[in-house]
């Protein structure tokens, strides 16, 4: 199934997406050329996520507070704090890095994910069900609280 979504009268772009698949195309007499590719979605699942760290294809960004990341982490996962993310991310973080974000159970990584989507990190994703998920699903031995 195909949409074409305009994006104002005067859109330079007209988005047609078809299933996982976004397409970016010129509106006519643009002189913008156009972007063919794929749209990470923002939530990952727990499995999909251990493949690629266990693949090594994906950096674990915690969002969590300290007391929380000290509590149960992955290992190997970067604790930012989610207060922290805007005066660390431009710092620490490479725009082109594959990038998981985890918190207890999604939402405020869902929140940082969008974030870091807006500052460029395209390839953002937040950890679906946090680390919760990751506890029931992947790693029974990361504790739940």
């Amino acid at each position: 199934m195909s949409f074409l979504i305009p994006q104002g009268d005067s859109a330079i772009h007209s988005r047609i997406c078809e299933g996982p698949d976004a397409i970016l195309k010129p509106a006519r007499n643009s002189s913008i050329s156009s972007y063919t590719g794929f749209m990470l979605d923002y939530e990952i699942s727990p499995t999909d996520a251990a493949d690629l760290l266990k693949e090594k294809k994906a950096r674990f960004i915690d969002v969590r507070e300290p007391w929380e990341f000290a509590t149960a982490r992955i290992d190997g996962s970067v604790p930012i704090p989610m207060g922290d993310v805007p005066s660390r991310a431009h710092q620490e973080l490479d725009p082109d890095e594959r990038l998981v974000v985890l918190c207890h159970h999604g939402q405020r990584s869902l929140n940082v994910a969008a974030w870091l989507r807006n500052q460029g990190f395209e390839q953002a994703q937040s950890l679906r069900g946090g680390i919760d998920a990751w506890s029931a699903e992947i790693d029974p031995h990361v504790p739940r609280y």
